[in-house]
């Protein structure tokens, strides 16, 4: 006997009673059969509901043939009437997730003549595929149409036509569909065979906010939040938005412009770095002049300056550079042979005895090691024979 879906009876219904059919165990659970159900199975791309049952938790729900399966944290016994409670705010999220999606797609469906080819609800965001390409300017148009069809708080039209009332309705779909077809239609907006939840009024779903838009396979994929998830992303990005503000001395919305500054005054600082830095190399160089092979070790440097310094310092000390740069047994290094002859075999026993890793060709090398100053003096002062 097939369960009697209540949820689609009304999506709104939050408590309900029912009689249990069945309970079978499960892995560390228990399927419950009910004689009818609120709780929605997952399907069609949309989560299932949480919940309870006899104050038993509702962990998932799923339908097989027509049949509605509860996971359940503890047994219930056949035959005993249940209060069922959804958790209505998992519900109600999913319902405006699943619904804004509905506008968007038939918005976008209907203006760039494509399908939706993808869509999953999730936990932070709702991803849909569509099979045309989408610039981001044309994103927000679509944003600002959508909700303004969310503003003008339309009713949602839930209907099951006849066959030949369905094979004369214009509505999308990704398949082929047989038998009893359930149309989910936001008139002016979409029209679409869909078996989940959904808000009565459009004007439910609050506002749709698009966060990307990015090229995926032959169109583009979406994310989107819609609802309490969009209200609760905007304010969190406007609360980021405040505090940088904060920061910088400027308004939220005042953010970018002083960001772009502060990267310009970076750009010219770090230029000005590298010149007082290179300063700094060929000052350590001179003083290294026809030493032949030299050991440096410094404080913790991006591996290009270290790179810099071994090659400046090798240039004049006329033999093999090794700079090690960082503190503890952290360190990162630049070794370089004047005259660009190979050092592959003293790198590779180097890397063997100090815990390190990198190489490099041409008389040149670079990659880190894990010891401490000490073994790494040792280590060329009684470099390994061969």
């Amino acid at each position: 006997m097939e369960t009697e879906k209540l949820y689609y009876q009304d999506a709104y219904l939050r408590e309900f009673t029912a009689e249990v059919i069945s309970c079978e165990p499960a892995k560390d659970a228990w399927k419950v059969v009910l004689n009818r159900t609120a709780f929605y199975p997952e399907g069609g791309g949309q989560p299932a509901d949480h919940g309870t049952l006899g104050g038993v938790q509702v962990l998932d729900v799923h339908e097989k043939e027509g049949i509605v399966y509860h996971t359940c944290s503890a047994p219930l016994e056949a035959g005993q009437a249940v209060q069922g409670a959804i958790d209505w705010g998992r519900r109600f999220d999913h319902m405006q997730q699943h619904s804004g999606e509905h506008i968007l797609s038939g918005i976008i469906c209907r203006r760039f003549q494509c399908d939706n080819v993808g869509f999953h609800l999730g936990a932070e965001a709702v991803t849909i595929d569509f099979n045309a390409e989408i610039t981001w300017e044309q994103v927000l148009e679509v944003e600002q149409e959508a909700n303004a069809f969310i503003c003008a708080d339309k009713p949602v039209e839930i209907t099951y036509p006849t066959p030949e009332g369905l094979a004369a309705l214009d509505y999308r779909s990704k398949k082929e569909l047989t038998g009893q077809v359930r149309i989910v239609a936001f008139p002016g907006a979409d029209c679409c065979a869909c078996c989940g939840t959904h808000v009565r009024q459009s004007g439910a779903i609050n506002v749709i906010k698009i966060l990307s838009c990015q090229k995926f396979r032959e169109g583009v994929r979406m994310e989107i939040v819609c609802g309490g998830r969009a209200t609760a992303y905007l304010s969190a990005v406007y609360g980021q938005a405040k505090a940088i503000g904060q920061r910088l001395s400027v308004k939220p919305l005042e953010t970018l412009a002083a960001v772009e500054r502060l990267e310009k005054e970076l750009a010219a600082a770090k230029i000005r770095m590298t010149e007082l830095e290179q300063t700094a190399f060929r000052a350590i160089a001179a003083e290294n002049t026809g030493k032949g092979n030299v050991i440096l070790f410094q404080p913790a440097m991006k591996s290009d300056s270290v790179r810099r310094l071994a090659d400046v310092t090798a240039q004049s000390c006329g033999g093999f550079a090794a700079v090690f740069s960082g503190e503890g047994e952290h360190w990162a290094y630049a070794l370089v042979q004047s005259g660009g002859s190979d050092i592959t075999a003293q790198v590779k026993a180097m890397n063997q005895a100090l815990n390190g890793r990198g190489g490099g060709r041409n008389g040149f090398a670079q990659g880190s090691v894990n010891v401490s100053q000490k073994k790494i003096e040792d280590f060329f002062k009684n470099p390994p024979k061969g």
